[in-house]
């Protein structure tokens, strides 16, 4: 006997993909994990195998038939497809990375949204409120049940970004090599960073990273550096964890405005590798300053896995019954 697929669930980020498919009743039927989303680099049908590839893997894993990936659409077993996909970053990109799903034949319909939007439907338990992620970037978006949405382009400083884990380390780098050099302020940073890699200068560390010795990708690594340095006191460090919060309120306050929602009780969401590592000098900070500004919102650091926000939002494409939608999200507490 077949088994019926009522969506399929995508969390594509660009390290890795995360894949559900759930049925009628909201249970979980199978899972997957495969590599990265990153058609900038590696094109857009190329990225798409990869989505490809955890789809395989979870169909296999169906305790009956439905047909084989390329083709479920036709078998009509699987409906909803749900993707949250990195680099989606404009409506534009989700129209185009939705376009080339469907031509995949993986569903009845398609519905791309970008990634920050999983992370937001994952804390809540009805299409409402603002999400701010701050990992390798920073982005925020906003919801609610009438559908109407709120968010930032989030494609770096020419779209007004500040701040992630990328730009926090080259802010950390920028004044750590003045201070050493005398063309800006002391730091302990000129000390911290280049000893992180076992380098006792600035000048040390910034040949290795431009030569490559130490290749430029490490360079999160010394984000938690920053934030321990500004624990310890040192003003330079303090000054940029705090420049961070007053940005994410700023996000979080524009998306708020937008939507009608800052002067109603409203769930603000803090996720990503940074705010959910919950340093208490920065995430204390962004709940006062955001207390000020919008003094109804609740402020919390999602725990939930962000393919379950994928799922819960084509559950409300489906029109599926808040049982479902509690089934759902019980498996994945």
């Amino acid at each position: 006997m077949g088994v019926n697929v009522s969506v399929v669930a995508i969390d594509a980020g660009n390290s890795k993909t995360d894949v559900a498919l759930i049925g009628e009743d909201g249970t979980v039927l199978s899972t997957a994990r495969g590599g990265g989303f990153q058609p900038p680099y590696v094109g857009v049908e190329a990225a798409l195998d990869v989505l490809a590839g955890a789809l395989d893997e979870a169909f296999a894993a169906l305790p009956g038939p439905v047909g084989s990936v390329g083709s479920v659409g036709s078998v009509g077993s699987v409906g909803h497809v749900s993707a949250c996909l990195a680099n989606a970053d404009l409506p534009v990109e989700e129209a185009e990375l939705a376009e080339a799903l469907e031509a995949r034949g993986w569903g009845t319909s398609v519905q791309v949204r970008n990634d920050t939007f999983a992370i937001l439907r994952a804390g809540v338990d009805e299409p409402r409120g603002v999400a701010v992620v701050c990992g390798a970037g920073i982005n925020c978006v906003g919801m609610v049940p009438d559908g109407r949405t709120a968010r930032f382009p989030a494609i770096g400083r020419i779209s007004g970004d500040w701040g992630g884990g990328a730009g926090l380390a080259e802010e950390a780098l920028w004044f750590a090599a003045r201070a050493e050099d005398g063309r800006g302020e002391p730091t302990e940073l000129a000390r911290v960073l280049p000893g992180h890699f076992g380098l006792d200068s600035m000048y040390a560390l910034i040949e290795a990273l431009h030569r490559g010795t130490i290749p430029l990708t490490r360079r999160h690594e010394l984000t938690p550096v920053l934030f321990a340095t500004a624990v310890s006191g040192d003003p330079v460090a303090g000054a940029l964890v705090e420049r961070l919060a007053q940005e994410v309120v700023a996000m979080a306050s524009v998306a708020l405005t937008r939507l009608g929602l800052l002067e109603e009780e409203a769930p603000v969401l803090l996720g990503g590798s940074v705010l959910a590592a919950r340093h208490p000098q920065l995430n204390d900070r962004i709940a006062e300053l955001l207390a000020a500004r919008a003094p109804k919102a609740v402020v919390r650091v999602v725990s939930e896995p962000p393919v379950l926000g994928a799922a819960l939002l084509g559950l409300d494409v489906t029109g599926a019954a808040p049982e479902v939608h509690r089934r759902l999200r019980a498996q994945y507490a």
